[in-house]
């Protein structure tokens, strides 16, 4: 089974707030201009899983969900949260959800939180432990999952 990369859950989870935004239109809980708020959530959302994948790159590991990492990043945005790059998908998801304004786009955000904890998040957990032992285990004590 092919597995799913983040990125493109994040674009799935995008077309199925906008597929249910135009089939329950009166399910609006953020009204003009308040849900132009999302694009700010959506533009941080996005600067800070830049950041958190420029790292991994400028440190030369990689950034990809199912591949090995070479190297255990601490520093720089990874002293805030051990998943900037999840974070920031997040942040973007919740930016869309409040443009869309309707209900159903924050189930939807509701579902792509649990399946990048459950799934991806600790899916990378077991795969760090493995490799980084006791290195990694410090520093899951030190800083939070997500913030």
């Amino acid at each position: 089974m092919k597995r799913i990369l983040p990125p493109i859950l994040l674009l799935i989870c995008i077309v199925l707030m906008s597929l249910l935004h135009i089939i329950f239109p009166f399910a609006k809980v953020i009204a003009y201009p308040l849900n132009l708020l999302g694009i700010f959530c959506a533009l941080l959302g996005t600067s800070i899983a830049f950041i958190g994948s420029n790292k991994f790159k400028r440190v030369g590991t990689t950034e990809m969900t199912f591949n090995e990492p070479s190297i255990l990043v601490t520093n720089g945005i990874y002293k805030i949260s051990r998943n900037p790059m999840y974070l920031g998908l997040t942040t973007i998801l919740v930016g869309v959800a409040i443009m869309f304004g309707n209900i159903t786009s924050f189930v939807i955000l509701v579902v792509f939180i649990v399946i990048i904890n459950q799934w991806y998040i600790k899916y990378e957990e077991k795969v760090l432990e493995g490799k980084f032992g006791e290195e990694y285990l410090i520093y899951k004590s030190k800083v939070r999952r997500w913030i």
